[in-house]
């Protein structure tokens, strides 16, 4: 099971959840978000994990982006050496084209006809979320797992959406993804941008064991 904890704000964060034994980081980049990091705080995650991978730890890091140009994106990738791109806007499925196999889109789901729309989006990955009217992510909100079952099923998909350490056992159970991700499900209380390193090893280990 692959363990994504996004929202990853510096560096002490970031090796935290290297140390816990998580499979991916995202970095956001969306300004609305109470999350968003600058580039040079980007670059100095991307560094600190990058030397974590001489001790064996082998960690993606992702940036999580939204309605951003081909080109905007290109330039983002030049200035932060990320390992893969999450569009989590409005994007059509030809944004993904450029930037395939190291990008997958993110689609926040209403309804179950929001599945059958996620189904027109190219590549090997998904990630599903939770719909909430005004915000892109990390709101706590869940989704049905019955709406996504079927879609674990054909794609390598990531369930995010109200995840925490004592529900995302059961919702691997349910849905059987990919992988999972995590934002405020492990974060400190009332601080978005920090993590609790409690919650963070309990939610690893919990996923794990699912």
């Amino acid at each position: 099971m692959h363990v994504k904890i996004c929202g990853i704000t510096c560096v002490e964060d970031a090796l935290l959840c290297v140390a816990a034994g998580a499979s991916a980081i995202g970095l956001n980049f969306v300004p609305s978000s109470p999350r968003a990091i600058d580039l040079v705080t980007a670059r100095a995650i991307v560094d600190a994990v990058a030397s974590g991978r001489s001790t064996g730890a082998d960690v993606l890091v992702v940036g999580v982006v939204a309605d951003k140009t081909i080109s905007e994106l290109h330039e983002l990738l030049a200035e932060v050496k990320l390992g893969c791109l999450q569009l989590h806007g409005d994007e059509p499925p030809e944004a993904l084209m450029p930037f395939l196999p190291h990008a997958y889109k993110a689609l926040r789901i209403a309804s179950p006809d929001d599945v059958v729309r996620a189904d027109a989006y190219p590549g090997d990955y998904l990630l599903v979320d939770a719909y909430v009217r005004g915000v892109l992510g990390g709101t706590g909100a869940r989704l049905p797992p019955s709406w996504v079952e079927p879609l674990a099923r054909r794609r390598k998909l990531t369930l995010a959406g109200g995840l925490a350490p004592d529900n995302v056992a059961a919702a691997i159970d349910a849905v059987r993804p990919h992988a999972v991700d995590v934002a405020s499900g492990v974060e400190r209380r009332g601080d978005p941008r920090r993590k609790d390193e409690g919650a963070v090893r309990a939610f690893v280990a919990e996923a794990r064991r699912a």
